[in-house]
């Protein structure tokens, strides 16, 4: 079980007009981004920043900000970062707001927000992501997206699509989506995500990614409790487009199409090409992964059908 070592800064005078919900900041040497989060973050009743031993002022920073900084030692396993922070932390607040270090929370969400938290009937809120890559919005690409990261506390958890994971595959969820019992509803204003700002960062971080996609598809999904639809939520008909693709051969060259030409993401300039590069490349990494699983494989570790890069 991972260990807890926080450290508690005074509170920061912010006013008294505070949004009453807990952010919990998943972060890992994000001390470029961080600042500009926090920021956005100075009016929220309480922020806890989950950090893995950063070497780069990630956690002088946070306490900088009056954020509770909590030190998250992966030893593997499930559950991993976000989720562990959400059963581990003492959260003063009823309803928990999930927020990444590259993204940052407008003034107009932040109202949205105060007004939906006074909703009984909701235990739940998804938010878009408004993507910024290499400085610019993207506004196709098919990177706009929907993320279930409003919740009240003790109704949302991520559901656990792989039980057998390590520090190799990243020590927070990936592709987990956080789900809600009972009533769910969306925001109409979006986070801000700063999605790269180093190519060499955003390469580093899609490795270890792509270490557990590839162990999701050669030994099986643990748990999970959104399946693959055409006709479910945004989630859902992500992965079935994701598992359409993966079954092609040539299949990172076609999704390079259906992001770039489909979706329009020509539109975005060159960003978007590097996007939408990046991730055909992403599902590449993934594929040949899976075969260097397969080629590799114990007798004893259940595969999964064929796949063709």
């Amino acid at each position: 079980m991972p260990k807890l070592e926080e450290t508690r800064q005074p509170a920061v005078e912010r006013g008294s007009a505070l949004l009453p919900v807990t952010v919990i900041v998943a972060a890992r040497n994000e001390a470029r981004n961080l600042p500009r989060c926090l920021e956005s973050l100075r009016n929220v009743g309480e922020v806890y920043v989950i950090d893995s031993q950063s070497t780069d002022g990630t956690a002088q920073i946070a306490e900088s900000y009056g954020a509770h900084v909590v030190q998250f030692h992966y030893q593997g396993g499930w559950p991993k970062k976000r989720q562990w922070a959400m059963q581990s932390l003492p959260v003063a607040y009823e309803w928990i707001f999930l927020v990444d270090a590259d993204e940052c929370l407008t003034p107009q969400l932040a109202e949205e927000i105060r007004a939906a938290v006074k909703n009984s009937n909701m235990n739940g809120y998804y938010v878009s992501l408004e993507m910024h890559f290499l400085r610019r919005p993207l506004r196709h690409c098919g990177a706009r997206f929907w993320k279930l990261s409003l919740f009240r506390r003790g109704k949302g958890g991520y559901e656990c699509r792989l039980k057998d994971q390590d520090a190799s595959m990243a020590d927070m969820e990936v592709h987990e989506h956080v789900v809600v019992e009972g009533a769910t509803a969306h925001l109409k204003h979006p986070l801000v995500h700063h999605n790269v700002e180093s190519l060499s960062r955003y390469i580093q971080k899609h490795d270890e990614y792509s270490n557990w996609e590839a162990k999701v598809w050669v030994q099986g999904e643990s748990t999970t409790q959104l399946q693959p639809s055409l006709f479910g939520s945004q989630a859902q008909r992500r992965r079935w487009l994701k598992k359409g693709f993966m079954g092609i051969p040539g299949a990172p060259l076609w999704f390079f199409f259906f992001k770039y030409v489909l979706s329009l993401g020509f539109l975005d300039g060159v960003p978007g090409l590097v996007y939408c590069g990046f991730q055909a490349v992403q599902m590449f990494h993934v594929k040949s992964k899976i075969y260097e699983l397969r080629y590799g494989l114990k007798p004893d570790l259940p595969g999964s059908s064929r796949l063709e890069l």
